[in-house]
């Protein structure tokens, strides 16, 4: 065997590419990993936990309103942006000093700076530094895309929000996807006009087309606006900073912001995959194969940057069956099958397995079983937001192959309902068991 300078060298820091460098330094390797910017990657940075917080925040709007029904002599209150922004960013350089933290007691080699690969088992550091590796594993993530047209330059995307110095009065969002609904509605509870625009009619695409209807309807309700079927022209700054939006199919937007939300595509531009011969897609995805192994035999890629599955969690198992497989000598592959998904919307939804149509094209015969409801909350504080929840069930089997929700706690309730669909359980053993009142989830249990 080449002597190399380390057994495996991780490019990127993120959760995927973390889980696979702590793992595989515990199996014996000698493991170096390597961040340009911030360890902890898109999730703890900029993405799921930071936009958690946000949306935590965001509730106590409704929140407070609420607890007046409840007997609570609630003051008028402000909201103060500085403030929350500032505890979300101490909170995630927290998370980040503990990350590194992690990997450091693993003995692993945390480098600053840029790293490029240069070979099949060559890596240059932006110092200028070359490194040897028997193995090489990607796991850059991804980064939001931002489209081409005259004034692009004034939006931002979901990695700015985090850092705006004052919150937008009026904003534009671009998108219909998780990112563009939860923004939209964490924007909105904060007391900014929103905007939604989308080139097509349809939001949230995959999610069950009853759930996300819902979605769409409480959005409206609420007061955010939707604009379908437009496509932005330019974006140009007035005087007072203020920017003016021209588009196809809708009349112009005076708008104190502009944000993309309108997908992620893999982070592999620059990073010489192609020295070594690792093949992209035309997304610009590395290609790997079920153990994450490239074209190139000595190079592996994780997460976001293969564009399977872009989830926090996926990235991890990914990481982790890459480490068990390669330096493990406990060969693992990733289930794909039946992976929960949320949207932490207002109110937030979830889903898990086959969606209505998907079951119909696939099975044929099935039965559908749905519980639309008022939350004993909601009855109370006035709000007329209604839960709705999902069961799909193959009518051949009685097995549970979907189940979609939204309502108050949707995520929550819905990680333990994956259990019951990643197990196959059937909807008479649904039934069987006896229900927990008074809660939204036994909903779940009380479908005829």
């Amino acid at each position: 065997m080449a002597d190399y300078d380390y057994d495996l060298f991780v490019i990127g820091a993120g959760s995927g590419g973390v889980r696979a460098a702590r793992v595989s330094a515990a199996h014996g390797a000698r493991v170096a990993v390597a961040e340009e910017h911030k360890v902890g990657g898109t999730c703890v940075i900029r993405g799921c936990v930071p936009k958690k917080l946000l949306v935590y925040g965001a509730h106590f709007a409704e929140d407070l309103a609420d607890a007046r029904r409840f007997g609570w002599d609630v003051p008028e209150c402000r909201f103060d942006w500085p403030v929350l922004r500032d505890n979300v960013l101490a909170e995630v350089a927290r998370l980040e000093g503990i990350y590194t933290e992690t990997l450091e007691r693993q003995e692993v080699e945390v480098l600053k700076e840029r790293a490029t690969v240069t070979g099949p088992h060559d890596v240059l550091l932006g110092s200028g530094r070359k490194i040897t590796a028997r193995v090489i594993l990607v796991a850059t993530g991804a980064t939001p895309v931002v489209p081409d047209f005259p004034g692009a330059g004034h939006g931002i995307t979901s990695n700015d929000a985090f850092h705006l110095e004052a919150l937008p009065k009026r904003i534009v969002i671009a998108g219909a996807g998780y990112i563009a609904n939860e923004f939209a509605g964490i924007f909105h509870e904060f007391g900014s006009h929103v905007t939604l625009v989308n080139r097509s009619d349809v939001i949230l695409r995959g999610y069950d087309e009853t759930i996300r209807d819902r979605l769409l309807t409480i959005s409206i309700m609420k007061g955010i606006d939707f604009k379908f079927h437009v496509a932005f022209k330019s974006i140009a700054k007035n005087e007072d900073g203020s920017l003016r939006v021209e588009m196809d199919g809708c009349d112009p937007i005076e708008a104190d912001a502009v944000m993309f939300a309108i997908g992620r595509r893999p982070n592999t531009d620059g990073l010489g995959l192609d020295s070594a011969g690792v093949q992209l897609d035309d997304k610009g995805a590395v290609v790997v194969d079920a153990d994450n192994k490239s074209a190139c035999d000595s190079i592996y890629a994780v997460g976001d940057v293969t564009n399977r599955v872009q989830l926090t969690p996926v990235a991890i198992r990914e990481g982790q069956a890459f480490a068990d497989t390669i330096f493990g000598n406990k060969p693992t592959r990733v289930d794909y099958e039946n992976i929960p998904s949320a949207v932490f919307s207002h109110p937030p939804l979830a889903g898990v397995g086959m969606t209505e149509s998907q079951a119909r094209n696939k099975l044929g015969t099935i039965k559908t079983f749905t519980s639309d409801f008022r939350p004993m909350k909601n009855v109370l504080a006035g709000r007329n937001e209604r839960a709705l929840y999902k069961l799909i069930v193959n009518s051949e089997t009685d097995e549970v192959v979907g189940i979609h929700m939204i309502g108050p706690d949707a995520p929550e309730i819905l990680q333990a309902a994956a259990i019951a669909v990643k197990a196959k359980l059937k909807k008479s053993q649904f039934d069987e068991v006896v229900a927990l009142h008074p809660t939204m989830a036994e909903e779940l249990v009380l479908m005829k």
